[in-house]
């Protein structure tokens, strides 16, 4: 695989939904590694550690580590201890990834309501995956805070994932209406954030020129990774939908069924 010297791939929807493999993603990611093809495993997911996706994914039959995967929340951790060293930090995520943010400090809301002579709130709102966590008095309470002067980070802007039941909203769908009331931007750390990508291939020591990314959303991982100068390749499993890709604001380098045909385009490719 000469033209191809590492290979970026999503998790959800791409290789599982609801963590069971779609048909194919085994043996697949079996045929990557018999290859010798530097691979990482990128993905938004904030409701597992790095530690916990790898186990998941070895328990399901995938030949991967967890050196292998890197998540927004990892990338996050990163980008809070260097662009917001010693803040204290307003986490709102559903699932416990506090093992993939160190050097990260986390206000509890006792803390954020005491009162200290430093006002016991966060300099930085934290947003990271929706779920039963993204409740009303959890986010008014983020809302408050920015208004206050706190700065927005969050984790991504994806609107919705595909799970075993359908579709469900994400974080995005959130974020832009407390973006809007609050008049801010957010600094998204993950995917489609182009730090997002170089973090990555810097891990596999990998340039974007030869460097492919494999995704089911076409915004935060094909189109994203093309301007990130990857070549950009949309699966037709998880959250892809026709209408989604004919209103998108760009065209796949290519489009597959699913990452079952990877390896034969790979082929294609070297040819």
């Amino acid at each position: 695989m000469e033209r191809i010297g590492a290979v970026l791939i999503d998790i959800d929807g791409v290789l599982t939904v609801s963590w069971k493999p779609l048909p194919g993603t085994v043996a697949a990611m079996e045929r990557l590694r018999e290859a010798g093809l530097p691979l990482a495993l990128v993905t938004n997911t904030t409701s597992r550690t790095r530690a916990s996706i790898a186990e998941k994914l070895v328990g399901e039959g995938f030949p991967v580590c967890a050196d292998d995967i890197l998540t927004a929340p990892a990338v996050t951790a990163a980008h809070l201890r260097e662009h917001h060293p010693g803040a204290r930090c307003l986490l709102i995520n559903t699932g416990d990834i506090r093992d993939d943010l160190a050097g990260v400090t986390l206000v509890d809301e006792d803390e954020e309501e005491s009162g200290s002579a430093h006002g016991g709130a966060p300099d930085v709102v934290v947003l990271g995956g929706a779920g039963d966590a993204f409740t009303y008095a959890a986010l008014n309470r983020a809302f408050r805070h920015v208004q206050r002067g706190a700065r927005l980070v969050a984790m991504h802007r994806s609107m919705y994932w595909r799970t075993a039941a359908g579709l469900d909203l994400d974080t995005g769908a959130f974020l832009l209406g407390l973006e809007r009331a609050a008049r801010v931007e957010a600094e998204i750390t993950g995917k489609p954030a182009g730090s997002f990508f170089a973090t990555a291939l810097a891990h596999l020591g990998a340039t974007a020129s030869r460097a492919l990314m494999v995704g089911d959303d076409i915004e935060s991982d094909v189109l994203a990774a093309q301007r990130a100068g990857l070549t950009g390749v949309l699966v037709r499993t998880g959250k892809y939908l026709p209408e989604t890709l004919r209103a998108a604001d760009g065209t796949p380098d290519r489009v597959i069924d699913s990452f079952a045909d990877l390896p034969a385009l790979l082929e294609r490719l070297r040819a």
